[in-house]
């Protein structure tokens, strides 16, 4: 009897503990739905309940047959080509009458508070206007929107529908929705954790897929112009110069392709910047990478032909890698990889490279020139290593030795080369000096290589440039 009672209660403790286990899952499950951000739908053509603006018409007028398109990232910054959409109708956004309407004295709280969601004061209204730019949303888009009640701007998460006409600023970030004054921000909160309501007459849009949704980060340099599909004709693009309203736009063939360019080398915002100017988009992976994250590659590869806003993933280094590093995943690297010992040279070449590799794609990307003139040493060139990768074995054995090269290049990269380039214990470097400098004689101009050739991994755009002047 005793043992049974004993099996009774370890019985009802057992399933005393299940319970509370999965009482506490149901209310975990319950947590995780409530930490899901609420995001009003906006649809094109239906007005707000709260504007800041009279929303009739007069101030602007969106595309409400315009289907979203899919989006090559969820994650865009507001530089790239195809973005925004334009259109050569007249007054999409009426930018005079929203002046108007803000510098009336009758309007004085609302221009006080639309100016403290934008940052500026509010005599600063009218020129701050001046310098957004009408465009047309060709993605469903993620904002802060805000209404007015009650005498204050009040914040809400929203999804404008493809078609929605907005101004954006020169970092590409919409800023305000025309047709209702309603000024913008950046959406700040994770969008893969969103709940999308319809409601208020906002019904659920034809097109709408949530994982075609984007958030639009600012683009790595003030804008000069827009490059917009024009949405009435997608085969033809619209250059329009940022803070005009469509009369100086310049049209161009979206059709036509263009080269992608060797980036690897250069930094994230450099080699976005590049593919921008192409017409191309820069697509990445796992969340926008830092602005001075080295590129060390990109799919598809340099040369390939790609049309008006096609996107090109960007390959991007580890934490503590140099932007010089010679790519692996780039397909075009064929002066990088004519010499197999490039791939074990990037840890001597960081620290006597560093300096120039970083500076050289913005400033020799086109040219050749830049790469045969390395600064750490002046015989270089001479010895002919970014011609022809033959002399590695033969002159500079002989040459380097007699030049004042060793002074402080060659203890430096000794040092690292040994241990990356062969397993042979630390202790051999000490114990004899000339079996050591033996060595890195044969692979210093390997090391001197990538000085040139990371260069010429920047270099090779010069087949890019030619795009450039044709786009």
């Amino acid at each position: 009897m005793t043992i049974h009672a004993c099996l009774l209660r370890t019985g009802k403790t057992v399933v005393r503990r299940l319970a509370v286990l999965l009482a506490a899952a149901v209310i975990l499950s319950g947590c995780t739905e409530q930490r899901l951000f609420a995001v009003r739908a906006v649809a094109a053509g239906v007005p707000s309940l709260a504007p800041f603006f009279e929303e009739d018409g007069s101030l602007g007028t969106d595309e409400t047959k315009l289907r979203p398109e899919q989006a090559h990232s969820g994650l865009q910054q507001g530089n790239t080509p195809g973005l925004y959409g334009g259109t050569q109708k007249p007054k999409v956004c009426d930018v005079d009458r929203l002046k108007d309407f803000l510098t009336d004295p009758r309007n004085r709280q609302k221009a006080r508070e639309w100016a403290r969601i934008v940052g500026i004061e509010p005599d600063r209204i009218e020129g701050y206007i001046d310098d957004l730019t009408p465009v047309l949303l060709r993605h469903d888009t993620l904002v802060k929107n805000h209404d007015y009640k009650k005498g204050k701007a009040v914040a809400f998460d929203a999804l404008l529908e493809a078609g929605i006409a907005v101004l954006v600023n020169d970092q590409g970030l919409p800023a305000v929705k025309c047709s209702c004054g309603n000024p913008l921000q950046s959406f700040d909160k994770d969008p893969e954790k969103i709940s999308v309501k319809f409601e208020d007459g906002n019904k659920k849009w034809d097109g709408y897929e949530k994982s075609d949704v984007v958030t639009i980060k600012p683009a790595p340099e003030p804008l000069e112009r827009i490059a917009l599909i024009d949405v009435d004709n997608p085969d033809q693009g619209i250059n329009r110069p940022v803070g005009s309203s469509g009369e100086n736009d310049e049209p161009f063939d979206a059709t036509k392709q263009h080269a992608v360019p060797r980036v690897a080398g250069m930094t994230f915002d450099q080699a976005s910047q590049r593919l921008s100017e192409l017409g191309l988009a820069a697509a990445f992976s796992d969340g926008l990478p830092p602005g001075d994250a080295a590129v060390t590659g990109s799919d598809p590869g340099p040369g390939t032909e790609l049309r008006f806003g096609e996107a090109v993933t960007l390959s991007v280094a580890d934490d503590g890698e140099e932007p010089g590093t010679p790519p692996n995943s780039d397909p075009s690297d064929g002066p990088a990889t004519d010499d197999d010992p490039t791939s074990d040279d990037p840890t001597s070449d960081g620290p006597t490279t560093d300096g120039p590799t970083t500076d050289e794609p913005t400033t020799s990307g086109p040219t050749t020139d830049g790469p045969t003139s390395s600064d750490p040493t002046t015989d270089d060139p001479d010895t002919g290593d970014p011609d022809t990768g033959s002399p590695t074995s033969g002159e500079p054995t002989t040459d380097r030795p007699t030049i004042g090269e060793p002074t402080t290049i060659e203890p430096t990269t000794a040092v690292p080369t040994t241990p990356t380039t062969s397993s042979t214990p630390p202790t051999v470097e000490p114990t004899s000096a000339e079996p050591t400098s033996a060595e890195p004689t044969r692979s210093e101009p390997v090391t001197g290589e990538p000085a040139s050739s990371a260069p010429g991994s920047s270099g090779a755009p010069a087949s890019g440039e030619s795009a450039v002047g044709a786009a």
